[in-house]
């Protein structure tokens, strides 16, 4: 058992190393799949003692690499969702997040974008205010001030990565680590709990590093230069605060080696407070029972080591669920193609097992998911595995995943968090004895097999226990759960909370942490309950009931509406020529609240200075964008990674881009000042309709420029046209997109256009530079006169409006990050069928294709096209695009009638027109077709044919709303493919 021994490091470093003790809390007997689960929450077996390694810490959540960038926009755009949002992760008496991870950013992208260094010079007073977690951190604050937050790195910038490289770059790290910490401290009020002084998912844990920074962080008296801007006051308060700063190591994700090491090296066992790795549910097991490399982790949190002295484990970087949990209940990945509810591999039943098996194995008591909010643009690596997604600004809208009431099966039915230094704040403890998971995988795992899968948290006062058991199987499972040594009271009820997915004509949240039972023991004193396929329950003592935060439901979405603004950027406005626009200086922003003081309060800042200078609705890929001001004071974005701080460490290597706007965008055209400040060079590029990736060249159609005049026009990496204007240090960009159409303008005047035959047709604008200063400012992007301008909606493939009929695959599991919330429906067989209704004046079936298919298309109980082609597309492009039609709501079903087709979303088309359509194509047409007789054609190509007629002479003669220049050409070429497919009646 675990003792509560209070050794310090210094202490600890001298003791003699021991022979490690061999006794490992056992697991309980492998079920079969078909028995009872019998459980027996024994109060003996409650460690009050254990106060690091089986307390409770529950969740945590990374902040890093762009993930939770767009949040400061909603923070400033929408302040009462995210004060919502706050409150619904971090606030209440029992928070599902307890801790914010901040993974230090350096400018470079080592997964799906950057974040800011908050130092990118030696000499640069470091900037915690740019990065969105250490903000996020502070806010959470305000609703839980014992909120822990940590950091770590990976890619370091520049100035500390040249040293390091030379072996003597201690003091810059550290410098780094501090002035970032000091920082975060002056603006924000909190210091940082713990650091992580080695590099993310190291499989070398730098262990002399560890003990150096260590070391240097507990004797450091430096605390009053100027540098830091504290005052005398606050230097004293700051430095007890940094020298409790606890040490976790080391973040591994493919080797387990800290664990080993701390146990056979006493110095560094007193040293490092949490251990922690990643993307693995279970613990080591090679060597003798009693080697330090046979459950080393179980070890160190049971405190059945040769210290005696338990230590906290974390799974310090974990998924969320992939995908929409109410999408994904449309799989048909079960047995016999039956839906998998809101389980199957990487569902919200999976995260939940992952807690489970990381305990049950390697004794975790601490999930830190990456991330838990989703707040970057869609496309980028690593979309869609997230609890929270929040990505339009703009609109407001937040969606909470039904992931969101699973993990609550853990947190809101115990105290969870870190016990303080008397052993008094009572957070509950883990039991060995009664925790167990029999499901297969390591990271993705797996419960269709049936087997049991529990947890169970305990009061350290043996007066209340929670036990959580997660089925993600298609059968029933059987419960009998009895309390010995435990003092429950008068009243030994036990509520039975449940999550699973909605039954055939209930609403699709009806049965999302519900009560389900209220049940007494039997006369042996087990409490007996049978567990639903595919859910997760919590059996607790607790009464819950009543209680309105348990029974609180999560947030509406709201509609994600486009991006559409006036001029200024900030309004939304449809009725004007503007699609958005940024000038960078925020006249029209207010000012914006910000946590303070440790959560004690919250005051109002300025728009930029309340986000380190970041701009609006900007999503970094690679380098530092940020607005400064230019030589006339007025403010401009730089992107100020140059040669002396060039990316040389990024996972993901790309020259500086950044991405802003709406995925749904088509026809537009975007145009930017650039100019070159750096002497040395420069060149500057501006893209359009970039719907996934994370280069300047994931843009469609760009345009590149540097300081010479020589200009590029490129299609994705493929140059396609080149030129030259005349030199300069500043230049008006601009490209426009209208259908297959691209044009390339310099200052005004039009240097090349380009005619796709593959047209790629929506997406957001991008801007990119090479490794030198550069500045863009007055960013606009305008509708093109003529053409719709954007879809104004996106229905996913698994939407339960969208009914399929036929032979089809519906699969979310192991789904690609590149396909719209990971989810795709196939068929390659002929006569199956979709129907999705929309509205709009047309539509697109978006998903990665061959070409091979052929479709018949059917709107509102007529057909308009047969044996249409569908074209070989990349993910998220458009395989099929149906237009023309009157603005307003449809219902259209496609046949397929050969070849095989991927379906993952539907994009429906605007019917906001603005400017003059030429209709005269559409008389042509008709002139051409005449007027044939019925009586000679068979009725059913007669049939396509008078659909088509008739919608062209609608559109011709009655000025069609909606109507726009693809529109016109599609229904003239429906009609002439109409008419050449007419068919006589035999005689």
């Amino acid at each position: 058992m675990g003792m509560q021994r209070r050794f310090g490091w210094a202490s600890l470093a001298a003791a003699t190393t021991m022979a490690l003790a061999a006794g490992v809390t056992a697991a309980p007997a492998a079920h079969s799949a078909d028995d009872p689960v019998q459980i027996v929450v024994d109060g003996n077996d409650v460690r009050a003692d254990n106060v690091n390694g089986l307390t409770y810490k529950g969740l945590g959540l990374l902040s890093c690499n762009s993930t939770s960038n767009l949040l400061m926009d909603y923070k400033a755009e929408h302040p009462d969702r995210y004060w919502q949002l706050v409150r619904v992760l971090f606030g209440g008496k029992n928070p599902l997040i307890n801790h914010v991870k901040i993974e230090m950013g350096s400018d470079t992208n080592t997964s799906t974008g950057s974040d800011p260094a908050t130092m990118r010079t030696a000499d640069e007073l470091a900037d915690a205010s740019r990065s969105p977690g250490f903000q996020l951190a502070a806010d959470a604050k305000t609703v839980n001030p014992k909120l822990k937050v940590s950091i770590l790195r990976w890619v370091m910038p520049q100035w500390v990565q040249t040293e390091w490289n030379k072996g003597t770059g201690t003091d810059e790290m550290y410098q780094w680590y501090k002035e970032t910490i000091l920082d975060a401290y002056q603006k924000y009020g909190y210091m940082v709990d713990y650091v992580n002084p080695d590099t993310n998912e190291t499989t070398k844990p730098d262990i002399s590093f560890v003990k150096w920074y260590k070391s240097a962080l507990a004797n450091d008296t430096a605390f009053a230069d100027s540098r830091y801007g504290l005052t005398p006051r606050q230097q004293e308060v700051a430095a007890k605060a940094y020298h409790a700063i606890k040490i976790v190591a080391s973040d591994e994700n493919t080797t387990k080696n800290i664990g080993p090491a701390m146990l056979t090296d006493t110095e560094l066992f007193g040293m490092v407070d949490a251990v922690g790795y990643h993307y693995t549910t279970d613990d080591r097991l090679d060597g003798a029972p009693s080697s330090s490399t046979y459950r080393p982790y179980t070890k160190l949190a049971t405190g059945d080591n040769a210290v005696g002295q338990d230590k906290e484990v974390w799974y310090s970087e974990g998924v969320g669920s992939f995908g929409w949990t109410d999408y994904r209940v449309a799989n048909t990945e079960g047995p016999g193609g039956a839906s998998t509810g809101i389980g199957g591999v990487q569902s919200a039943l999976d995260i939940a097992n992952r807690s489970v098996k990381s305990y049950a194995n390697s004794k975790r008591t601490h999930y830190i998911f990456q991330p838990a909010i989703g707040a970057f643009y869609e496309g980028a690596q690593y979309s869609h595995k997230e609890l929270v997604s929040a990505r339009d600004p703009w609109s407001g809208s937040i969606h909470y995943d039904a992931a969101v009431y699973v993990m609550q099966h853990f947190t809101q039915f115990a105290k969870t968090g870190w016990e303080n230094d008397t052993n008094t704040a009572g957070v509950w403890r883990t039991v060995p004895e009664a925790s167990y998971s029999g499901v297969s995988g390591t990271e993705n795992v797996d419960g269709s097999n049936g087997a049991p899968s529990y947890m169970t948290l305990a009061d350290p006062k043996k007066k209340d226990f929670s036990t959580i058991a997660v089925n993600d199987s298609d059968r029933t499972k059987s419960y009998r759960i009895k309390a010995e040594n435990m003092d429950l009271g008068a009243d030994p009820t036990m509520e039975v909370w449940e999550t699973r997915a909605a039954d055939p004509g209930e609403a699709y949240d009806a049965n999302f942490k519900h009560l389900t039972a209220e049940i007494r023991p039997d006369g042996d004193g087990y409490y007996t309950y049978t567990v639903q396929p595919r859910s997760i329950v919590t059996f607790t003592t607790l009464d819950r009931s009543r209680d309105k935060a348990t029974t609180q439901r999560l947030p509406e979405s709201g509609a994600r509406t486009v991006l559409d603004t006036d001029a200024t950027g900030k309004r939304h406005e449809t009725h004007d020529d503007v699609l958005y626009a940024d000038d960078f200086g925020y006249q029209e922003e207010g000012r914006v609240r910000v946590g303070t003081d440790n959560g004690a309060r919250k005051v109002s800042q300025s728009y930029l200075k309340s986000r380190g200078n970041q701009p609006r609705y900007l999503v970094d890929q690679t380098g530092a964008w940020e607005v400064g001001k230019d030589t006339d004071g007025d403010n401009v974005l730089y992107q100020y990674l140059d040669q002396s701080m060039k990316d040389t460490g990024a996972w993901n290597r790309n020259t500086p881009n950044t991405t802003v706007g709406d995925f749904r965008w088509e026809n537009y055209k975007a145009s930017v000042d650039v100019s070159f400040p750096d002497p040395a060079g420069g060149l500057a590029t501006l893209g359009v309709r970039q719907q996934k990736g994370m280069a300047a060249t994931d843009a469609a159609y760009s345009v590149g420029i540097g300081p010479s005049g020589n200009w590029t026009l490129y299609r994705y990496a493929t140059a396609i046209r080149t030129g030259s204007v005349a030199a300069s240090d500043s230049y008006r960009l601009a490209v426009e997109a209208r259908g297959a159409t691209v044009t390339a303008y310099v200052d005004g005047q039009a240097v090349a256009t380009y005619q796709d035959p593959t047209p790629v047709t929506e997406g957001r604008v991008k801007l990119g530079t090479d490794f030198h200063r550069t500045a863009f400012d007055n960013l606009k992007v305008e509708k093109v006169a003529g053409y719709t301008p954007y879809a104004s909606a996106l229905t996913d493939n698994m939407d339960a409006s969208v009914a399929y009929d036929g032979t089809w695959s519906r699969n979310a599991a192991l789904g690609d990050a590149m396909n719209w919330y990971r989810s795709t429906s196939t068929s390659a067989t002929a006569g199956a069928t979709v129907t999705v209704p929309f509205r709009g004046t047309g539509i697109d079936v978006i998903g990665g294709n061959d070409g091979s298919a052929v479709l018949d298309a059917e709107v509102d109980g007529r057909p308009v096209a047969r044996d249409a082609k569908t074209t070989a597309t990349d993910k998220r492009q458009a395989t099929y695009s149906l237009r023309g039609l009157p603005d307003g709501r449809h219902t259209v079903t496609f046949t397929l009638k050969s070849g095989k087709i991927v379906l993952d979303a539907f994009t429906a088309i605007s019917g906001d027109v603005d400017g003059r359509v030429d209709t005269t194509p559409l008389r042509t047409a008709l002139d051409a077709v005449g007027s044939p007789d019925r009586a000679d054609y068979t009725a059913d190509s007669w049939a396509l044919f008078a659909t088509a007629r008739t919608a062209a002479a609608r559109a011709a003669m009655s000025k069609q709303k909606g109507l726009d220049t693809l529109g016109v050409e599609q229904l003239v070429s429906r009609l002439g493919d109409a008419y050449k497919g007419l068919v006589r009646e035999q005689a």
